[in-house]
């Protein structure tokens, strides 16, 4: 296992209502704060979006800015290869150590070294149509923010 870190989680409350999640990230995007990895997990009332992202001090004014209920937590960070197995050996290392793993999530890089996202839509059929019409599922220029390219 390569590099192992601890890094600061940010858990989110947000209302469940269109356009919030698109709120948090545009501000997060805006500063240019890169998303390492995060869930979102749902209730009736709201979700918990928890993420950790490369500036966790930027993240933190950013989401103190946006007056959205949230709690920092230390996480564990993984560097794991991309191939079957990767995760179930560090589940293995834990669990024959009586290391309990809490909640756990992941991120991989897709086939080509993109990553994928993946949407939950209240309206999946209307979402596809929207996005294979506009042709703008991602603006091709955001995707090199994180290196200076725009």
């Amino acid at each position: 296992m390569a590099n192992i870190r601890t890094s600061v989680q940010f858990s989110v409350f947000l209302v469940n209502k269109p356009g919030v999640l698109a709120q948090v990230t545009r501000a997060l995007a805006d500063e240019k704060i890169n998303i390492v990895a995060m869930t979102l997990v749902d209730s009736q009332e709201h979700g918990v979006l928890r993420l950790v992202a490369e500036n966790s001090k930027a993240t933190a004014a950013v989401l103190s800015n946006l007056n959205l209920p949230m709690t920092e937590t230390e996480v564990l960070c993984v560097d794991l290869p991309n191939q079957t197995g990767a995760l179930a050996d560090v589940a293995s290392v834990l669990g024959q150590n009586h290391i309990n793993i809490n909640y756990a999530y992941c991120t991989s890089g897709a086939p080509g070294g993109r990553t994928t996202g993946v949407f939950k839509t209240g309206d999946q059929a209307k979402a596809i149509r929207l996005l294979q019409t506009t042709g703008k599922a991602h603006r091709e220029p955001d995707l090199h923010r994180s290196r200076g390219r725009r």
